[in-house]
């Protein structure tokens, strides 16, 4: 039998305060603000959906991991920098692929949630 499982639609990130997340994800990373409604926000993030939940008093930064495409880590450091965001990790070469390098870096959100930023550069 065949899967039915065809891709993500939609991915969900709980915060604490979704005004002051949506902002960081709207202004900060720069993501297209999809829509919005009591407690929860939406954006496109290259097709998948990401939703802002809001868990109030009660948010505790996850154990699941988003990881965000860049097509330039440094350039993207640098503007996270003059931006303020709270580099947990700078950018590093995590595995040498056959044809490419594959880099990371964390930061983290206005919610204190880890975000995994990744470049596939070609050699």
């Amino acid at each position: 039998m065949n899967s039915q499982l065809t891709g993500i639609l939609q991915i969900s990130i709980s915060v604490a305060d979704v005004a002051r997340a949506t902002a960081f994800y709207r202004d900060v990373l720069e993501l297209k603000f999809l829509f919005e409604f009591p407690n929860m926000a939406f954006f496109d993030c290259g097709g998948v959906r990401l939703y802002l939940s809001g868990a109030g008093a009660e948010h505790k930064p996850s154990g699941a991991f988003v990881y965000f495409r860049t097509p330039d880590i440094d350039r993207q450091f640098s503007t996270f920098k003059e931006r303020n965001v709270v580099i947990h990790q700078e950018p590093q070469i995590i595995a040498k692929m056959p044809d490419h390098d594959l880099w990371l870096m964390w930061i983290k959100d206005s919610e204190g949630n880890l975000l995994g930023i990744m470049e596939e550069r070609r050699r």
